[in-house]
């Protein structure tokens, strides 16, 4: 699959593009299958290790929610409204309406494009429920075990609501982008536990994170609000995580192999900018990708949203250890990307307890 892509991909000023035959891609999709190389690492100490994981497997497990009970499926989606503002964070309709095209028909882009967005995230949370359902095996300690195991349930539910609120409120979703499956493929095919986690709880759930928080405060949809609510209280614990198992890890790594996790999360983070290029929209649509490259390029709202997605990864590769290493090497990279203003921001393992959605509403509705 790799190499297939490679032989795709060319250069657009500072973004990479993947010009893909999606048929032929799907086929060797079902040609493939996956070698998950990660090891079986046994523990024989039952007793807790490391208390800020055996607390946060507590928090989980009093975090947990019911995708049916929980959420209000009945409320009807609104086809004549903006669920998202009109203007400044989607090209699609903008671009239409610059044309001339009528509001009713704008407002059908808006809702395919965010298909296409939400589709992608949803695509994000499959691999997420795969790659966790091993990490267990690789985790080095009982305390990580029992966390990775609580994490299998919260993203098999992601994917259920995710896949549900597409197929029942919008048009159904598109299939994975090609910088997504790269990137992933990547973070599947490298067998160390730490790499794993770096790419999946770091990278692909911080992004998450920071996009569906973003996606919460804009939109006025209620249902999408509140699934957005209880979906980012799973997710700010696994960045958590993430951020908690390898804080003391990467201390003792020596500079050589720092500077191959930096260079990593650098790679992952070009990958998933370039992925929200949404080239598969502007195919559907008959646009010119270039030309679409260039208005997503001037469009300020979209500037915006791309770089918000990067407010929790920086402060966490931050705590990590992993921006001033090997001289800067990170933060050098993250300043050229222009994300390294959020370095200062609070990192997901101390503000994922503000995040708990889940228990503030349980906290309001007991002392009603």
């Amino acid at each position: 699959m790799e190499k297939l892509l490679a032989e795709h991909r060319r250069r657009l000023g500072d973004f990479e593009l993947v010009e893909i035959d999606e048929q032929r891609i799907a086929e060797l999709r079902d040609e493939i299958d996956v070698d998950v190389p990660i090891d079986l690492h046994w523990t024989w100490s039952y007793a807790s290790e490391v208390e800020e994981l055996r607390a946060l497997y507590e928090r989980g497990k009093r975090g947990q929610w019911n995708a049916e009970a929980d959420v209000d499926w009945s409320i009807p989606f609104p086809r004549d409204e903006w669920f998202l503002p009109k203007e400044g964070l989607q090209i699609l309709p903008s671009v239409l309406a610059s044309a001339g095209v009528d509001d009713a028909v704008c407002r059908a882009a808006a809702f395919d494009e965010f298909a296409w967005t939400l589709s992608q995230l949803l695509h994000g949370e499959q691999a997420a429920l795969q790659l966790c359902g091993q990490l267990t095996n690789a985790c080095p300690t009982l305390d990580a075990k029992f966390y990775a195991a609580s994490q299998v349930i919260d993203e098999a539910r992601h994917v259920e609501v995710f896949a549900k609120y597409l197929d029942t409120k919008l048009t159904g979703h598109y299939p994975i982008n090609a910088h997504l499956r790269m990137l992933l493929d990547d973070i599947i095919n490298d067998s160390r536990w730490d790499m794993t986690y770096l790419g999946m709880q770091i990278m692909v759930e911080g992004l998450a994170l920071a996009a569906f928080g973003f996606m919460h405060q804009m939109t006025t949809e209620p249902l999408l609000k509140k699934l957005l609510r209880y979906v980012m209280s799973d997710e700010a614990r696994h960045v958590a995580f993430g951020v908690l198992s390898l804080q003391e890890y990467y201390a003792q790594l020596d500079a050589a192999e720092i500077r191959e996790r930096q260079e990593f999360a650098f790679e992952a983070a070009v990958r998933m900018r370039d992925r929200f290029l949404q080239q598969e929209v502007w195919d559907r649509m008959g646009v010119s990708v270039k030309d679409a490259l260039e208005l997503v390029m001037a469009d300020e709202g979209r500037k915006m949203f791309q770089n918000i997605l990067f407010s929790k990864i920086v402060p966490n590769c931050k705590k990590l250890g992993l921006l001033d290493r090997n001289k800067g090497l990170l933060r050098k990279r993250f300043t050229e990307l222009g994300v390294i203003q959020f370095e200062d921001w609070v990192d997901t393992g101390e503000e994922y307890a503000m995040l708990d959605e889940v228990a503030k509403d349980r906290e309001a509705a007991a002392s009603a």
